[in-house]
C-alpha cells in the first residue's frame, strides 16, 4: 500500500482524452519581501551635533533624516504654549523642535536618556503631541532600554525605525560615529580659543559652515578623518589679531543649555564679538564618551564629595581647573529650574571667594530676552577687561 503524504496538500488529477495535451500548471510566484518603508527620523537641535545625529540616522538606522532649520522665537513659543510654566526650558525648546519636525514630515522622534528629569521627558512629550492631534508617529525614546544590553538597543531601533537593519554594518558605523563626535568637539575647542580674534568678519563661522557640511559627505573612518583635517587646516590658515594676554572665560554648566546656542542666546557668540578667548569643557566627548565621575570628584575636592547628579561634579571641577589655569572669569549657564545645578551654586559661590575670581550666574527660561543677557555680560566683561589691565 502506497504511504500517505501527511504533510501535502491533496493535488487535484486531471484526465487526459487521447491525443490531448497536458495544462501549464501556472506556478504561484512567492511575494518577495519588501524593502522597510524607509522612516523620516528627526532629532532636537542640540549645537552643531546636528551633523552626528544625520549620520547616525543615514548610516547606522538606514532611514531618512529629517534637518531642521534653525530654530526660531516661534519653535520656542511653540514648547512653551503646550508645556507647564515650570517645566525646564529644555523641556520647551525640545517639544517646540518635535512640532516643527512634525509639520516637516518626520514620522520618528528621538529622543534620548539622561540623568536628571530628562528620562521622564519623551513618554510626556509624546502624550502631549499626541494630544494636540499629532497621531502618525513613532518615540525612538531611549530611556525604554537604558541600562540594557546591546542587544536590546538593537531590537528597539528595529522594531521602531527600521526591522532590515545591518547589525554588523550599524556598530561598524557607531565607531566611524564616536570618531565624527571627538573631531566635532576638537574642532569647536579651537574655534572657541580663536575665532574672537579673526581679522576679518565672520571669516571663522564661514569656515566652521564649510567643515560641517565637508562631515555631512563622509561615509567612512578615513573621510571622516581627512575631513577634520582640512577643516583644521582652514581654520589655522586664517589671520587672526590674538593679544599675548587675552581675557579669557570658562563656560560651565547644564548639559542641555550650556551646549546650545539657541538655549542660551548665543552666548558664545556674544563673547566672542568682545574678542574673548573661550572654553567649554561640556560636550559630549568630554561629559560621555571620557568621562569619569570618580576622576571628576576627586579633582573638584574639596569642594564637592558625593555624585550630586547629571553634570554637579563636571560644573565644579571645571571651573576649578579654569580659575587654576588662571583664566579670568567662569559663565554658569543653567536653566531655571534645574535641581542639579541649583546645588552647584554654594560650592561655586565659595570656589569664588577662596580663590577671588569672578563668577556670573545665568538662568535661563522662556522669557529671557536678548538686551538683558548683553547688559550683563557686557558688564562681566568690562569688569574682567579692568582686573586684567591692574595686574600688568
Amino acid at each position: 500500500m502506497a504511504e500517505k503524504n501527511l504533510g501535502a496538500e491533496p493535488r487535484a488529477t486531471v484526465s487526459l482524452r487521447e491525443g490531448e495535451s497536458r495544462p501549464t500548471l501556472l506556478r504561484r510566484r512567492r511575494a518577495r519581501p519588501d524593502r522597510h518603508s524607509r522612516k523620516r527620523v528627526a532629532f532636537m537641535h542640540y549645537g552643531y551635533y546636528d551633523v552626528a545625529f544625520q549620520y547616525f540616522t543615514e548610516h547606522v538606522l538606514d532611514a531618512d533624516y529629517v534637518r531642521m532649520p534653525a530654530p526660531t522665537r516661534r519653535t520656542l513659543e511653540i514648547g512653551s504654549e503646550h508645556s507647564n510654566d515650570y517645566v525646564c526650558a529644555p523641556f520647551k525648546h525640545i517639544l517646540g523642535d518635535y512640532v516643527e519636525a512634525l509639520e516637516a514630515g518626520a514620522n520618528v522622534l528621538v529622543q534620548f536618556t539622561g540623568y536628571c528629569r530628562l528620562t521622564y521627558y519623551g513618554e510626556l512629550q509624546e502624550m502631549i503631541l499626541r494630544d494636540m492631534g499629532y497621531d502618525d508617529f513613532e518615540m525612538l525614546n531611549f530611556s525604554f532600554v537604558s541600562g540594557r544590553p546591546f542587544k536590546d538597543y538593537v531590537a528597539y531601533c528595529k522594531k521602531v525605525v527600521n526591522p532590515n537593519l545591518s547589525v554588523a554594518a550599524g556598530v561598524a558605523n557607531m565607531l566611524v560615529l564616536l570618531r565624527m563626535v571627538k573631531h566635532l568637539d576638537a574642532y569647536n575647542d579651537y574655534y572657541l580659543a580663536n575665532a574672537g580674534f579673526e581679522v576679518e568678519p565672520r571669516s571663522f563661522e564661514r569656515a566652521r559652515e564649510a567643515f560641517f557640511e565637508d562631515m555631512r559627505c563622509c561615509s567612512t573612518m578615513a573621510d571622516v578623518d581627512q575631513a577634520f583635517r582640512r577643516g583644521m587646516d582652514a581654520l589655522r590658515a586664517l589671520p587672526t589679531s590674538k593679544p599675548e594676554r587675552p581675557v579669557r572665560v570658562g563656560i560651565v554648566g547644564e548639559s542641555f543649555t550650556a551646549a546650545d546656542p539657541a538655549s542660551n542666546l548665543e552666548i558664545e557668540r556674544k563673547l566672542l564679538s568682545m574678542r574673548v578667548e573661550l572654553a567649554r569643557t561640556l560636550n559630549i566627548t568630554n561629559f560621555i564618551l571620557r568621562y569619569s565621575e570618580e576622576n571628576a570628584r576627586r579633582s573638584a575636592a574639596p569642594y564637592v564629595t558625593y555624585d550630586m547628579g547629571p553634570t554637579s561634579s563636571l560644573t565644579i571641577s571645571a571651573a576649578k581647573r579654569y580659575i587654576e589655569e588662571g583664566f579670568d572669569g567662569v559663565v554658569h549657564v543653567k536653566s531655571s529650574g534645574c535641581t542639579p545645578e541649583i546645588d552647584c551654586m554654594p560650592p561655586l559661590q565659595r570656589l569664588a571667594r577662596d580663590y577671588r575670581a569672578p563668577i556670573l550666574f545665568l538662568t535661563y527660561d522662556s522669557q529671557t530676552s536678548d538686551t538683558g543677557l548683553d547688559t550683563r555680560l557686557e558688564a562681566f566683561y568690562d569688569m574682567l577687561a579692568m582686573r586684567k589691565e591692574r595686574t600688568i
